[in-house]
């Protein structure tokens, strides 16, 4: 008998019909003598509901109230589900996150887990129960209740996997796996058998929807054995077959003893905006006071270039998201001249970050000459280059992107088994 987590997306839970083929899995789970704890999403598009409601009332809504709103999407759910499971005839109980209770922070839309009391959850275990657990919801310090973020359902599982050390925890999807790349930008896209956790952090950070960062993040530091695999196969399939079925996450140790692509994906985010700032003194304290007024507005930056000094000037070029970019522009043309006098603040809002994945990364030398050399026979400038020890990303114009990831995709073989 093993103790496994499973989390159900949106997706899944998205009508009385899907609810049901929950339910029937989840049993089928259960009856074959495993324990299991559920954690679904709220139903497909109740939270964009709840925050169009709030957004009615007011233009910009208190957070905490925000939280109250959105955090009963979960609750209809657990609900919902605990009742088709008790028609297949099993005996399950729904909690929300603050009755288990998932304490967090006092962050209110985007609160971090603090702590996980299971006491409750491993007595109704005991019993034979199915626990259900509402996701992306928790408690504060001060009795308050709180969210996760977008996403916060995957978080909340892999947590709740990590402290109870479960066996396994299967997250559930509209898709059966992680895939080489989007099968919507590539046709011959490959599902992946097994991905690890390092290369599934990069891709999600890259745009990859499958699994939130934070969960990716709990799964690697805690170890939390996690697979990617779709809720709308059959939910009577069998038991083996579907435990051996999406992608699983390795550590960097196991994939270590197989043999692995260099390269396991190609990652893409088309939403990306570029910023220059031109001809700023070159001297110590450039770079913050170019960015402490970005981050200060609660925009984050990724891709960054500091060209060499001629003549004690520098350039000082960065990317954010295109829905930051106005934004950041304007703060950014408020300061050039008077707190960082420069020349001139430059931007183009359409560019997209191509990137390329892999452990292999480490190891084999050629990547990087080899994808340059893709993209140059595709006549795709690349605008700029970052790297780190499993990935390599490039801007290039917007235009291009999809070429560009169709190029990668074949030159580094990823179509093949």
């Amino acid at each position: 008998m093993a103790l496994i987590v499973h989390k159900y997306g949106g997706t899944s839970m998205g009508s009385v019909e899907r609810i049901r083929n929950v339910a029937t899995r989840v049993a089928k789970w259960h009856k074959a003598g495993h324990q299991l704890v559920v954690v679904p999403s709220a139903m497909s598009g109740q939270t964009n509901r709840l925050l169009a409601l709030a957004r009615e009332i007011s233009e910009q809504p208190n957070p905490r109230e925000l939280d109250m709103i959105t955090s009963t999407g979960e609750q209809v759910s657990v609900g919902l589900l605990s009742l088709a499971l008790q028609e297949e005839g099993v005996d399950a109980v729904s909690y929300a996150g603050w009755q288990v209770a998932v304490k967090t922070d006092s962050a209110f839309t985007k609160a971090r887990i603090s702590e996980i009391d299971d006491k409750r959850v491993l007595a109704d275990l005991e019993t034979g129960k199915v626990v259900v657990i509402a996701g992306f919801q928790g408690v504060d310090p001060e009795g308050h209740i709180t969210t996760l973020g977008r996403g916060g359902s995957d978080t909340s599982a892999v947590a709740i996997a990590a402290v109870m050390r479960a066996d396994e925890c299967l997250i559930y999807t509209d898709v059966d796996g992680v895939y080489t790349t989007d099968p919507r930008v590539v046709e011959e896209a490959r599902r992946l058998d097994r991905v690890t956790f390092e290369e599934m952090l990069e891709m999600a950070s890259l745009g990859s929807k499958v699994l939130q960062i934070r969960s990716v993040e709990f799964s690697g530091k805690y170890r939390v054995r996690t697979r990617v695999l779709s809720s709308l196969i059959d939910p009577l399939m069998p038991l083996d077959d579907e435990m051996r079925s999406g992608t699983l996450l390795i550590t960097f140790e196991e994939n270590e003893k197989m043999e692995q692509a260099v390269i396991s994906g190609i990652a893409f985010q088309r939403d990306e905006a570029r910023i220059a700032v031109i001809g700023v003194p070159d001297k110590p304290g450039i770079a913050y006071q170019i960015l402490g007024p970005v981050a200060d507005a609660n925009i984050d930056v990724d891709m960054i270039i500091q060209n060499t000094s001629i003549e004690g000037k520098t350039d000082f070029t960065f990317t954010v998201g295109r829905s930051d970019y106005q934004s950041a522009m304007g703060i950014l043309t408020h300061h050039a001249d008077e707190n960082i006098n420069a020349e001139v603040v430059l931007g183009d809002p359409k560019v997209s970050k191509v990137s390329v994945v892999g452990v292999g990364i480490r190891s084999h030398v050629g990547i990087a000459s080899k994808m340059f050399r893709t993209l140059s026979e595709e006549n795709i400038n690349i605008q700029m280059i970052s790297t780190s020890e499993i990935k390599i990303s490039v801007l290039i114009d917007e235009k291009y992107m999809e070429l560009a990831v169709r190029a990668l995709h074949k030159a580094f073989e990823l179509d093949q088994a």
